[in-house]
This record gives structure tokens, C-alpha cells and sequence, in this order.
């Protein structure tokens, strides 16, 4: 992030905690249940967003090295992802050309080629068809035309990018804007994978992506554990097409009113939140990431899952020589995981109440606040997406 933004967020926080003021977003909307609750929209949003769309399956550290690779189901197809010899990134699908069989079972690891359990029919790390037993049985197969169906897909701003159509667009510096730069400048290459957690939760998958999208109800929900670091109903919140940037603001904030603006820096205060449309929370914390992704149970608008991954500053790994490094090390991985537990504990447990209430039939709307901006653009940008009007603003 450039200074002069890292200044302005920092002094737009400490304004809005000396004047008592939060971000606003002109006035209420009301949007209706429906939303999660229709069977036809979420058929909708599956097709539109999980479908074709760029979809990010991981930062770069989830393929370390060459010959590295991953699969993936969430978006409703067998996905192989690899990081070839020479380092670069693909995705196919990971579908064997023979017979239609999944050829790579394992969730991740190191191979150069990969073969199908039915016939062996083998397969490079770029999607060649490399091999295929008894040739001369089975008859004469053009390798060049049988190779792995492979998707769109690119490597960018520390970000894997897939497309799960194989005739799919990317087209990355159009989705992202003016946020791709942004992005590029926190050097997401540098950092290395460390762990994962996979949440099921009850409810339609945009009420998880909502519990990201204010912090009005930190003082409430998280009295007894995010609110001891964070002051709730403050932020500062700018949008990027149809992604987004909550600055939260950290307690620690209050440190630098007696630092030269030269010397903020805005980790030190601040914790960005990125919303990359349509299901993904990028969270850059002082000592590493962490990827939130948002998944329905493809067309079930009653039922979705969380993905969090984390990530650690490759820097921490290579100073474990000590047993006081080591703890330190164990102490950071530790509030990693205790933050995603907070998240399926707290919000997601409120998200699915949320969810059981609406399915209750007690109210035909929901009413996002002036307040939470960022529930106001979630929701617009997948309405403009599924060519729906915007919500209305009541400012009264």
C-alpha cells in the first residue's frame, strides 16, 4: 500500500474515534429475504459466479515449488492445479481423457506426471498425454489431441487464478482495477502455506461472506474476544469495481498518535480486509495473510462451507533455530487458528441463526444500516451482476 494511502486510512481512522463518527453509506437499504433464501437465484449465482467466473484457489505459497500440485472440487468440477518445471502455474481438468475417470486423487504434493487409476493413461504436470499402456492394443491415439483439458488460468499479484470453463476470460486487470497495484505491493509471493480449516455451516453462503462486511457488532458479539483488540463501528471503506477495502481498526492504533506521520505504518493500526468478488475475505495481518473463501453447496441456497487458509512470512521459518523462535513461531500459527475459530464460533453461529430466522417467515426484508457500506456494495454488485436494480437508499 502506497504511504500516502497508509496515512490516509490511519488519519481517517483517528478521526472517526475522535469525533465519534463512522463511515456512512447515505442511509439504510432494505433487501429482501429472498435473496437467500430463493432456490432460482441461487441457481442463478452458482451458474454466474462459481461457473464462469475467475475464481482464486490459493495464494502462490499453495504451490511452492516446480513440480508442486493441488486439486480442487469446490467449484462443482475435479480441478488439477500445478506448478510445472520451469514454475509456472496451470489448472485442467482433472478428468482423464479416456474414459472420463478423476486421474489425481491426492489433495496435494509433488509429482511430475500423473497417472489415471483406471488405465494409467499418464499425464505431465503442463496436461500432455505423456504415456498409455499397450498402444499397440488398444490402437493409435493422437497424444497431442488427448492431453488434459486445460482451463484459464494465471498467476498474478501472489493470487491463483482459475476460470472453471475451459472457454472462460480472466481478463484480471479489468476485474481488479485500480486494485491490482495495491494488491502487487503487499508481495503475497513471500509467504509460505500454514494450515487450513474447512467450515460447514447451515445457511446460504452470502450471510457468511456478510458477517465480513461491518464491524458494527464487534462490541457485541465479540465482547470477550475481538473487541479486546479492535474498536468496533469504526473503519474506513473504499471499493475497486466490484471488489473492496475495509480498514478495521486496531486498539494499537492509539500508539501512533505520538509517531511522526513518516513513520505510520498501517499494520500497526489497521487491519486491511479485502473483498474480492464474488466469495473471497483477503486478511493482511502483521505476520501473514489469511484467505477466507465462501462456498454454496452449489445450487442449495440452505447449505455452504468456509475455506480459511493461512499464511506465514517465509522470514519466520528460516529462524526456528532456537526454542524461543520455535515458540514464537507456535504462538503466531496459534492466534491464526484461534481467529478462524472465532469466525465459525461467533459469526458464522450468528449467521446461521440469521438464516433459521428468515426461513421462520417473521420478515420479508433485512435492514443493512448506514453504517456497513460494505453489505450495501456486496450485494449491489451481485445484483448489477445478475442484472437486477440496486437496492434503494432510505436516508431519512
Amino acid at each position: 500500500m502506497k504511504k500516502t494511502e497508509q496515512q490516509r486510512v490511519i488519519q481517517g481512522l483517528l478521526d472517526h474515534l475522535d469525533a465519534s463518527t463512522n463511515v456512512d453509506a447515505g442511509g439504510q437499504v432494505k433487501i429482501p429475504v429472498s435473496t437467500y433464501l430463493c432456490p432460482e437465484r441461487a441457481q442463478q449465482e452458482w451458474d454466474l459466479f462459481f461457473q464462469d467466473y475467475p475464481s482464486i484457489l490459493g495464494l502462490a505459497a499453495d504451490l511452492p515449488e516446480a513440480g508442486t500440485f493441488f486439486t480442487n472440487t469446490d467449484l462443482g468440477k475435479p480441478i488439477l492445479c500445478t506448478r510445472d518445471n520451469e514454475g509456472r502455474f496451470h489448472a485442467f481438468l482433472n478428468v482423464c481423457r479416456h474414459r472420463g475417470v478423476v486421474v489425481e486423487a491426492a489433495a496435494s504434493g509433488k509429482k511430475q506426471t500423473f497417472s489415471c487409476p483406471f488405465h494409467a493413461w499418464t499425464y505431465s504436470n503442463q496436461g500432455e498425454l505423456v504415456a498409455l499402456p499397450r498402444e499397440d492394443h488398444f490402437g493409435p491415439v493422437d497424444k497431442s489431441c488427448h492431453g488434459l483439458v486445460r482451463l484459464p488460468a494465471e498467476e498474478k499479484h501472489g493470487l491463483l487464478f482459475v476460470n472453471p470453463s475451459p472457454n472462460g476470460a480472466l481478463d484480471l486487470d479489468e476485474r481488479l482495477g485500480e486494485l491490482g497495484p495495491e494488491l502487487e505491493s503487499w508481495n503475497l509471493g513471500r509467504f509460505v502455506g500454514s494450515g487450513a480449516v474447512t467450515y460447514p455451516h447451515a445457511m446460504n453462503w452470502k450471510l457468511a461472506n456478510d458477517t465480513f462486511g461491518e464491524t458494527y457488532h464487534f462490541n457485541v458479539l465479540h465482547k470477550n474476544t475481538l473487541a479486546h483488540e479492535f474498536y468496533g463501528n469504526v473503519q474506513m471503506y473504499d471499493t475497486f469495481e466490484r471488489n473492496h477495502r475495509m480498514m478495521l481498526c486496531l486498539k494499537n492504533i492509539e500508539t501512533l498518535r505520538y509517531q511522526s506521520k513518516a513513520d505510520w505504518q498501517v499494520l500497526e493500526g489497521s487491519l486491511p480486509v479485502y473483498f474480492l468478488f464474488p466469495n473471497v475475505q483477503l486478511i493482511i495481518g502483521r505476520e501473514g495473510p489469511t484467505l477466507v473463501r465462501v462456498y454454496p453447496e452449489e445450487a442449495n441456497p440452505h447449505a455452504s462451507y468456509s475455506k480459511i487458509s493461512f499464511y506465514l512470512d517465509s522470514e519466520l521459518l528460516t529462524h526456528t533455530e532456537s526454542e524461543e523462535t520455535r515458540q514464537i513461531l507456535l504462538d503466531i500459527q496459534g492466534r491464526m487458528r484461534g481467529f478462524g475459530e472465532i469466525i465459525q464460533q461467533e459469526d458464522y453461529v450468528a449467521a446461521a441463526s440469521s438464516h433459521v430466522g428468515m426461513r421462520s417467515g417473521a420478515q420479508e426484508y433485512l435492514t443493512f444500516g448506514r453504517n456497513e457500506p460494505a453489505l450495501h456494495h456486496y450485494h449491489n454488485t451481485y445484483r448489477s451482476a445478475l442484472g437486477l436494480p440496486p437496492l434503494t437508499v432510505n436516508s431519512h
